[in-house]
């Protein structure tokens, strides 16, 4: 396909773009130094991997032809650090972290399943004026490696692995069961020791950054640690006496984590992946586990669709109730700041109904 020019009347500019781009048409915005983006075939401008190349480009091209946007954008930067986080623990853990010292933004929209979430060119501008770039891993954001070798210049965004350095389980297989091939569950988070390593690694990446602001930066993190400490030692007491410690959740494998912590017994209803289904095996599974304990509850996951365990119930009888795996929040609740410790003491009183505990 031919190369298509589109030019654009406030200024006469032409960019090239192509088959690569997907036929996205950018307008630049001189006064206000942005990039406008328009997707002739998708309404939502999102895009695949595969199409991250020629965006790519595109942001390049505007950060080495429009200079004077640097410029001006510099006079009216806020003095702040500039934050990128891409899914909601991160964020909250840098919220609190970093207070007024930084200006923070999620890359992932509020109410989007983050599983299936790919970033679009307008991610990768805002990306690209970062300071720091906070993911969790690998597994989480397998597309954060390749977003960032795209964008970065001069040695900014930093890229902060949050979760290096914490403790890793083994991923479950598409039948919601224990991988043997080394595969390792990404939802880090769900375990209070998990959260406190990567406060820390936050705080050291923001410290690095403003380096004048590094104990205020360091006493946040202590602060907000104690407060976990306390949340954790609430689990621990008020799960202590149940009925049960089976827990069973009709979604996929998203709080292993917590069930391991908290020493209960943890089955889903499929693997890693939230775009699984479960097979009618499983499906039995769960059905017999609920009736051989006597369980009076089935759990199902903020974000995804409780259809799976809704089955479960009917067919059990067993009540239906909402954990919470903080991998994203609703924009009522982002507006509200619900926090990271809001959430876990949610899951908290979730569990110890589920669980009959007293």
């Amino acid at each position: 396909m031919n190369p298509e020019r589109i030019p654009y009347p406030s200024n006469g500019t032409e960019i090239i773009t192509g088959h690569n781009l997907h036929r996205q048409v950018f307008s630049l915005d001189m006064n206000r130094c942005t990039v406008i983006f328009t997707d002739k075939n998708k309404a939502d401008s999102r895009h695949s991997l595969k199409h991250f190349t020629g965006t790519v480009l595109l942001v390049l091209l505007v950060a080495t032809f429009f200079p004077a946007c640097s410029r001006h954008e510099s006079r009216l930067d806020s003095g702040k650090l500039k934050v990128v986080a891409t899914i909601y623990p991160l964020y909250d853990f840098v919220r609190v972290v970093g207070g007024d010292a930084v200006e923070l933004h999620l890359l992932l929209p509020p109410g989007v399943e983050p599983h299936s979430f790919e970033p679009r060119p307008e991610d990768m501008m805002t990306v690209a004026k970062a300071d720091i770039f906070i993911y969790t891993n690998s597994g989480m954001e397998p597309w954060a490696e390749k977003l960032l070798s795209g964008v970065t210049r001069n040695g900014k965004p930093v890229k902060i692995e949050a979760g290096q350095g914490t403790r890793a389980i083994n991923a479950a297989d598409s039948e919601g069961h224990d991988h043997k091939n080394g595969a390792k569950d990404p939802h880090v988070w769900l375990d209070i020791a998990n959260a406190m390593l990567m406060i820390d690694t936050v705080a050291n990446a923001l410290a690095e950054g403003v380096p004048a602001k590094k104990e205020l930066f360091k006493a946040n993190a202590a602060a907000y640690k104690v407060r976990l400490k306390t949340v954790d030692d609430r689990f621990r007491s008020e799960l202590a006496d149940c009925a049960t410690r089976e827990f069973i959740h009709g979604g996929h494998y998203a709080f292993a984590y917590l069930a391991e912590r908290y020493n209960l017994h943890y089955l889903s209803a499929y693997g890693v992946s939230a775009d699984s289904e479960p097979s009618p095996k499983k499906m039995m599974e769960l059905i017999k586990t609920i009736r051989r304990h006597k369980l009076t509850s089935v759990f199902y996951e903020e974000l995804l669709s409780p259809a799976v365990a809704r089955s479960v119930a009917a067919e059990t009888g067993a009540a239906l109730l909402k954990l919470h795996g903080i991998h994203n929040i609703t924009r009522q609740e982002l507006e509200s700041k619900t926090s990271y410790i809001d959430l876990m003491e949610q899951n908290l009183a979730a569990l110890r109904k589920g669980l009959v505990c007293r």
